[in-house]
């Protein structure tokens, strides 16, 4: 299983399909006065339809260690887990892959600046796809 992964300003799923506002950024401003998104698309093989999954996504700085949000000593970890399961469209031949859209939006994030930070997509703990990004100097 893979995923596709674009960072993005705002991010929203009609109709089996992604609108995106604002994609494919890689650098933002670390103190967090707008929102963002992950517009997020799995790629699911035919042989793993029907079946239920756990997409995890996790916020990471650049040494691995996940992004604490929240009030002092209140912080938890910025991750999202969304159960899902895709069949198979009417037709689907055998060996294809269904597409499933994910729109993930959060508020304005407080991060330190001049950083790396990585999201890291999962599918029953194993890394599917990543969106980099750096937050500019303070």
């Amino acid at each position: 299983m893979r995923a596709t992964v674009l960072l993005c300003d705002h991010a929203e799923v009609a109709d089996g399909k992604l609108f995106i506002n604002g994609g494919g950024w890689d650098l933002t401003s670390p103190t967090g006065g707008t929102t963002s998104g992950l517009a997020v698309v799995v790629h699911v093989p035919w042989g793993l339809t029907n079946l239920q999954k756990t997409l995890h996504v996790g916020l990471q700085d650049e040494d691995g260690r996940p992004v604490l949000q929240g009030p002092p000593g209140g912080e938890r970890p910025l991750e999202i887990d969304v159960k899902f399961e895709v069949g198979r469209p009417p037709g689907t031949q055998p060996g294809s892959e269904v597409s499933v859209p994910f729109a993930l939006n959060f508020p304005p994030l407080a991060l330190r600046p001049s950083h790396a930070y990585v999201w890291m997509v999962e599918i029953d703990g194993q890394e599917v796809g990543r969106a980099s990004f750096r937050t500019r100097g303070s």
